[in-house]
C-alpha cells in the first residue's frame, strides 16, 4: 500500500506528524474487511485561514481500491487531530458503504450465472 501525506505551506510536515496520521489511517482502514482492497491513501493537510482561529483545519483523505474509482473524504475541525480523526470516520463509512453495495447482490444470481 502506498501512503502520502500532503501539507499546504501553514502547517509544517513532520516525520512525527506522517508518523502518527499513518498510524491513526492504518489502524483504522486496514482491518480484514479492507486490507486486501486498499492500494493507496493519500491525506491532504489544509490550513484554510491561518492567520485567524477557529474551524480552519482541513483533512481530506482519498483511498483508491483495487478496480475501483477513489473514495475521497473531508473533515473540517479546530486541529489537525480533530480533523484527521473525523476524516478517517467518514472514509471508513464510505468504504463500508462501497464495499458493502459490491458484496451486496440482494440474493440475485449475476449475469454470469454465478450465485452471490
Amino acid at each position: 500500500m502506498h501512503f502520502q501525506v500532503r501539507t499546504d505551506n501553514h502547517i509544517h510536515n513532520s516525520e512525527a506528524l506522517e508518523t502518527k496520521i499513518r498510524d491513526e489511517v492504518e489502524g483504522a482502514l486496514l482491518t480484514p474487511r479492507f486490507a486486501d482492497r486498499v492500494r493507496r491513501v493519500e491525506v491532504y493537510l489544509q490550513d484554510m485561514n491561518s492567520h485567524k482561529r477557529g474551524v480552519d483545519t482541513r483533512c481530506s483523505i482519498e483511498v483508491s481500491l483495487a478496480g475501483h474509482q477513489p473514495v475521497v473524504v473531508a473533515e473540517q475541525a479546530t486541529s489537525v487531530d480533530a480533523a484527521v480523526t473525523g476524516a478517517v470516520g467518514k472514509a471508513i463509512r464510505a468504504l463500508d458503504r462501497m464495499v458493502g453495495r459490491l458484496a451486496d447482490h440482494g440474493g440475485r444470481v449475476s449475469m454470469s450465472g454465478e450465485a452471490s
